[in-house]
């Protein structure tokens, strides 16, 4: 205890001086080492969390992990659709530094440094579960959107390239039930070209030419974490730690749910029983996995995030578009608030009280730094920029603001936001609004024409951020 009152003491100290790169570490030796559990929702909204005020949708283990943990209660993914977020919790950097542009865009190239990749420095055992869409996974057959296809070789980038001992993946989306079946056209997004039925085109990966064929019927949540519990018994049967990722595709469409779910949610529309039926069937999964972790004997010393990749799908709440963003402004694949600010947890029973509420703005990209000051990891050694920090300051209480930007750019659209203001553009950097997003949270006020000093010194953040981003895209960095 008094050693981690010493550490706490230095965070204090050092928080407020910290370098972009440099670390301020809450482990109390080298030989501390926990585990690490990230796990992530596909398209779920802001406001798709019992704990958030959902009218009707139960999510009682998101519920208890809050409470029991930090409560960021503004979370943002680092982009507004899928690939580009996960690139960001791989490396602590913006994906457009390294070619992933957006869904289905680039890969995750071998020069970067992966999380796993990191980890292994310090003896961790690696798996990951569920979605990768970092890249292809196979030169072989067709699989997914680009799988197979001679022109999308260069984009091959399985996770055991990437430091994962052990993976479980598919390259995209998949039903939410019986993910290798096609489900009936009500459940959106189903290739005109599927039949109903017949297979859906996307293959579960162990790796290089290794698909799964068995146990694949059901929620698909459950069917990942059918594989992710086995991995976390092996790697405390042999006393190693581990990094677990944990990426489901729930509630992405095709939303399909079982009837044990659907049942739940009597009086409600088809659609409705249907969507909230499979972020139920995922919190199920983070129940079973949180009660797994105490089985061990290992839930204390065992680190969860949790986020969504970015906002709920479709321009209105309809079909089985449900997802709520609680008023904000935008959905998927907008830089507004809905489309970014999703649900974040952090739970860590052993050296993170119960009940803390983090309001200073967080980010995906800011996993990576975190766990490096975690592990003693010390990233100014891989001599490249990032674009998150340390969030443990903040975490702890020592530091109430973040006091370094956060950044966004996706395709014309761009954002930056800071403790108090963000700017956003439609048009590449040409023009910007200016919102207070503590006072405005839904952006409905451009202060653009009333705060031009606030305007011109968050212009001029963005344009070195964009000068560095764009010297990372030619390669500088490696």
């Amino acid at each position: 205890m008094k050693r981690f009152l010493l550490t706490v003491l230095v965070i204090c100290f050092v928080g407020c001086k910290e370098d972009k790169n440099k670390v301020v570490s809450l482990a109390t030796s080298k030989e501390e080492r926990p585990n690490i559990i990230l796990l992530m929702a596909d398209d779920q909204g802001w406001g798709d969390t019992s704990y958030n005020g959902h009218p009707h949708l139960m999510t009682p283990n998101l519920d208890a992990m809050a409470a029991n943990g930090v409560e960021f209660t503004r979370f943002y993914a680092a982009s507004s659709v899928c690939s580009p977020t996960r690139g960001s919790v791989m490396t602590g950097r913006h994906p457009e530094r390294f070619g992933i542009c957006y869904a289905n865009c680039g890969h995750i190239k071998k020069e970067e440094i992966t999380l796993a990749e990191m980890v292994k420095e310090r003896g961790y055992a690696t798996g990951h579960f569920g979605k990768w869409h970092l890249g292809t996974l196979t030169k072989d057959i067709l699989d997914a959107n680009r799988g197979g296809r001679p022109e999308n070789e260069e984009h091959y980038a399985p996770p055991s390239e990437h430091g994962f001992d052990v993976s479980f993946v598919t390259e995209s989306k998949v039903p939410t039930w019986n993910p290798m079946i096609t489900p009936p056209k009500i459940s959106g997004d189903i290739n005109e070209k599927l039949t109903e039925g017949e297979l859906f085109g996307t293959h579960y990966w162990t790796g290089p030419g290794e698909i799964e064929t068995e146990s694949l019927q059901g929620d698909d949540s459950r069917v990942i974490m059918d594989r992710a519990i086995p991995f976390i018994e092996d790697a405390v049967n042999r006393q190693q730690p581990f990094l677990s990722i944990i990426w489901f595709h729930t509630p992405h469409l095709p939303v399909l749910a079982g009837e044990v779910y659907t049942k739940k949610y009597p009086g409600l529309s088809e659609d409705q029983k249907h969507y909230y039926g499979v972020l139920t069937a995922l919190d199920d999964q983070l129940g079973r996995l949180r009660n797994k972790l105490r089985e061990l004997g290992i839930s204390d010393n065992t680190i969860l995030f949790y986020t969504s990749d970015n906002g709920p799908e479709g321009n209105t709440v309809s079909g089985r578009t449900q997802g709520l963003t609680n008023g904000l402004r935008g959905r998927k694949r907008s830089l507004y608030e809905g489309g970014v600010r999703v649900p974040g947890i952090m739970e860590w029973p052993s050296k993170i009280k119960k009940g803390i509420k983090v309001n200073a703005p967080c980010f995906t990209s800011d996993y990576f730094p975190t766990i490096a000051n975690i592990l003693n990891i010390d990233i100014a050694k891989y001599k490249r920029p990032y674009d998150g920090i340390n969030m443990l300051p903040i975490v702890l209480g020592n530091k109430e603001d973040r006091e370094k930007e956060m950044v966004f750019a996706i395709k014309k659209q761009a954002a930056l936001i800071t403790d108090e203001y963000k700017i956003y553009s439609a048009d590449a950097g040409s023009s910007f609004e200016l919102y207070n997003i503590i006072d405005d949270p839904s952006e409905t006020k451009n202060l653009a024409k009333t705060k031009t000093d606030k305007l011109i010194e968050l212009t001029s953040l963005w344009k070195s951020w964009k000068n560095s981003q764009e010297k990372s895209a030619n390669g500088d960095d490696y």
